[in-house]
């Protein structure tokens, strides 16, 4: 990973893929330079901005006004909020509204995908499809998205079997992330994105746990209102260290195909909790944490982890909002939904495992009765 030099309002952090590199800039009010940058990108052309509809109404307009304050002809392409809208029937409406635009779109046509995680999947992936391939920035305005989605280059939908089972690789051409779109959330989504943070800690860096657990208050403070008080600094410093940790992560090894699967930590359990239990109600996060607790709880029957790092890390979630347990689970339903998962090998599951803090490694011998030990320890006593 390269960096650039940083000031307290804005940070840059290079992914270095070759002639693929793009920079991910995190500060504030960002989305008012989004045109400066999209024409030094695509320069004067047309450009799609791909957004759902409730962050659509809270940030559309002010990037189509920044976009054509550069001289770009800008316009918005909308679709429903939600993941149960992450699909290919949802690509095709925003494919169809790009191909019959007038005047045509074509192979200079920039994709600004605005909005959470949904969006820069989904808008990524009409990128990707689009004309056999189309440049696109990425706008992430929630702190999943900041720290996970924004960065890698995957994209993709849902299907009925599971989570991103259909997508592309496709990098975007840059990043702004604007912490100040932030402010616009509740509690639970801010501690939707620090699960992704903590998953970071565990596979790489030790001491972001110890930022996290130090910074709990700040990150999660609230006006009498109850709207995100948060340190702006605090968070672009936080924002900066996972992307900085995905990057390393990304840089070596772009399509997931040895180290990058680290990245899956917390996700096998995570994703099947997330299909069985329905998209719609569980946020991503919440059950990468319940994903995170269950890895642990196996790593520690292996003996690969002690119980007290498990157990520690147990109380960082708790702290920070987020589930430690879930009800009425269904053992054999995940087990098979498991098997479906995109990591899943010759039939066989493979999970990533923590042996400590900072460090992890990926065992494809996990057996259903060792899964169904882990999702125990989810049952509320």
């Amino acid at each position: 990973m390269k960096r650039k030099d940083n000031s307290k309002m804005q940070k840059i952090v290079i992914v270095d893929l070759g002639p693929r590199s793009y920079d991910v800039r995190i500060g504030r009010d960002l989305l008012d330079q989004l045109g400066s940058i999209a024409v030094k990108i695509a320069g004067p052309g047309q450009v799609a901005v791909i957004s759902e509809s409730t962050v659509a109404g809270l940030y559309a307009q002010r990037a189509v006004d920044s976009l054509t304050a550069a001289g770009m002809d800008a316009w918005l392409v909308s679709f429903p909020a939600g993941e149960v809208n992450k699909t290919l029937p949802t690509a095709s409406k925003l494919l169809d509204q790009l191909l019959s635009r007038t005047p045509a779109i074509d192979r200079m046509t920039l994709i600004v995908a605005l909005g959470g995680g949904v969006t820069g999947d989904l808008g990524g992936f009409v990128a990707a499809t689009a004309l056999r391939g189309l440049r696109w920035i990425q706008c992430p305005t929630t702190l999943l998205s900041d720290v996970d989605a924004s960065v890698g280059g995957k994209t993709g939908v849902d299907h009925s079997a599971g989570k991103n089972l259909i997508g592309a690789f496709h990098q975007p051409s840059g990043v702004l992330v604007d912490v100040e779109a932030l402010r616009t959330l509740p509690k639970a989504e801010l501690a939707n994105g620090l699960a992704e943070c903590v998953k970071h800690a565990i596979i790489r860096d030790a001491k972001l746990l110890d930022f996290i657990e130090e910074h709990t208050d700040a990150l999660l403070e609230e006006t009498e209102d109850g709207k995100p008080a948060f340190d702006s600094d605090i968070m672009i410093d936080l924002i900066a260290r996972n992307v900085a940790i995905k990057s390393d992560v990304v840089a070596g090894d772009e399509r997931e195909s040895a180290g990058r699967a680290d990245l899956n930590f917390g996700h096998t359990i995570g994703h099947a909790i997330e299909t069985f239990v329905g998209y719609e109600n569980i946020r991503h996060g919440e059950a990468v944490a319940l994903g995170i607790i269950a890895e642990n709880q196996l790593a520690v029957n292996r003996g690969l982890l002690e119980p007290a790092t498990a157990e520690r890390v147990s109380k960082a979630l708790g702290r920070l909002g987020l589930p430690v347990q879930q009800p009425d689970l269904d053992c054999g339903q995940l087990w098979r939904i498991m098997q479906h998962d995109k990591k899943a090998r010759g039939g066989k599951v493979r999970i990533v495992l923590a042996k400590k803090l900072g460090s992890v490694d990926i065992y494809d011998d996990i057996t259903e009765l060792e899964v169904r030990r882990a999702i125990d320890c989810l049952s509320p006593q």
